[in-house]
């Protein structure tokens, strides 16, 4: 079966950086689409950055855009988010996610939970401020 785990959260001061990673087994990884996701306390999950198969164009959530760096490397079967400039808003549950397709569907750069039916754990990130 399809497993995504998560990994390269922790605590981190404002302004300050972290890198995320996800790996995923039990599908054509090169083929496809990893979307990241956050989900604070009491709030709904949030798209934070979609990666076609390609590593090609990369979409990112305004809240984000400017500040977080998606990769992936296809070899390692394994999708990045490298984190800089972080804020407490920042602070939440990061979730990847991965759907067997290509493309990114987003709105306003943010890709839609409902695209991806595969999902981690999540890993927590934590922002002092």
């Amino acid at each position: 079966q399809v497993q995504v785990v998560e990994s390269g959260g922790g605590l981190v001061q404002a302004g300050g950086s972290l890198r995320l990673s996800c790996t995923a087994s039990g599908l054509r990884f090169d083929v496809s689409v990893m979307g990241w996701f956050r989900q604070a306390p009491g709030k709904e999950r949030e798209g934070v950055s979609c990666i076609p198969w390609s590593g090609g164009r990369t979409h990112y959530a305004d809240s984000v855009k400017g500040r977080f760096t998606a990769s992936r490397d296809n070899a390692k079967s394994t999708v990045y988010l490298q984190m800089d400039s972080l804020k407490p808003e920042d602070e939440a549950m990061y979730y990847c996610a991965a759907a067997r397709r290509g493309g990114c569907t987003v709105v306003n750069g943010a890709p839609i939970a409902s695209d991806f039916p595969y999902w981690g754990q999540g890993t927590q990130v934590t922002v002092s401020s």
